[in-house]
């Protein structure tokens, strides 16, 4: 019967001095002892450019795309014309596709409506590409899509850009990590951000990971540098935020990332509601997202509940929100509890006569 090894006896060989090629072609490995076995065949074969199993097999070592754009800091354009060839160059028109088929998306998925929504990601020190204003996302060629300095000046583009485009910029001043924005109206996360509530912490590992905790910005008048103040000093701690009676805003690495957010944020918003209508969320305990906190940051996405709360207060993050505005938001476990206080007997008196004025 062939021995099964683990991480530890792996480990264990190599301080040993013992080479793992040692180890017989039909060995049993555990998830993570294969980890590091091909780590370490990666590593011993960096000069060949080839990993080699014990038994000759070539291990692949696959590696993700990246699609977030790097600049070279100080070098954007200097004069109109330099401008222009970087507008119209290939690696900036390859961007401007990826922000046409993000738009495709978001108006297929039913985010957006008529002309609603926006998207941007930043190309250099000063400029970021965004959808212009009044177009459907669903239907934008690359010839459509504009560029703005910082501060909001149209640098190029045939079309006006979009006004809303200030509470993105507002984001990237804020936050040099996020490179790309996308706003949008999905359903049932706009409902939670127009009914000023803010989805629970501890609920599914995945929103924890790949989201984080969710932020909510009170009302300002979209496009105002009320509104990219306020949203762009939430984007400091959050990746996605609830804007109060308006929309979501989420931010990535790259464009495809933050539209992802925007998937995760109105899904998460789904399953809550579903889930308040069968008797409520039922959390996971605070050690166990504090393992998904540590996972979120290993992957190198930002986080601060960890530097910031006592492991206790951890799953009461997201359950009820600050907002500056006369009507305080309310968490969703105590927006159920209201909706069962609710006098069935006086809610069928006022139906029965309702309904005699009717006939």
């Amino acid at each position: 019967m062939s021995k099964l090894y683990t991480a530890n006896e792996l480990e264990r060989m190599l301080a040993q001095g013992q080479s793992l090629t040692a180890i017989p072609a039909d060995a049993k490995l555990t998830p993570m002892a294969r980890d590091l076995l091909r780590q370490h065949q990666k590593s011993a074969n960096t000069t060949t450019g080839a990993a080699t199993g014990s038994s000759g097999v070539r291990i692949h070592s696959p590696v993700l795309p990246d699609e977030e754009y790097h600049w070279k800091p100080g070098g954007d354009p200097k004069t109109a014309k330099e401008l222009e060839a970087f507008f119209y160059s290939a690696p900036i028109q390859a961007i401007k596709e990826r922000i046409c088929n993000i738009g495709k998306r978001i108006w297929s998925k039913g985010y957006v409506d008529g002309n609603g929504g926006n998207i941007t990601v930043r190309v250099g020190d000063n400029l970021v590409l965004c959808t212009p204003t009044l177009i459907s996302k669903g239907f934008m060629t690359p010839d459509d899509i504009c560029m703005v300095d910082l501060d909001g000046n149209q640098v190029a583009g045939t079309r006006p850009r979009t006004s809303e485009v200030n509470t993105h910029l507002g984001i990237m001043r804020n936050e040099p990590k996020a490179k790309s924005c996308v706003h949008a109206h999905p359903i049932y996360a706009t409902a939670f951000a127009v009914a000023g509530v803010t989805p629970p912490a501890c609920l599914i590992p995945e929103p924890e990971v790949f989201l984080g905790e969710i932020g909510f910005a009170s009302y300002q008048t979209p496009g105002t540098p009320e509104n990219a103040r306020e949203v762009g000093q939430l984007a400091k701690r959050h990746q996605s935020i609830l804007m109060q009676n308006h929309g979501v805003i989420c931010w990535g690495k790259d464009v495809e990332d933050a539209y992802w957010k925007m998937e995760n944020t109105d899904a998460f918003c789904h399953t809550v509601t579903i889930t308040m209508q069968l008797g409520g969320p039922k959390q996971y305990g605070p050690d166990k997202l504090k393992e998904l906190i540590l996972l979120r940051k290993k992957l190198g996405m930002p986080d601060h509940r960890l530097d910031e709360l006592k492991e206790c207060e951890l799953c009461d993050a997201g359950e009820t929100t600050v907002c500056t505005t006369p009507h305080s938001p309310v968490s969703a476990s105590s927006a159920s509890a209201a909706a069962s206080d609710v006098d069935e007997a006086l809610v069928k008196k006022i139906t029965d006569l309702i309904m005699q004025k009717l006939s």
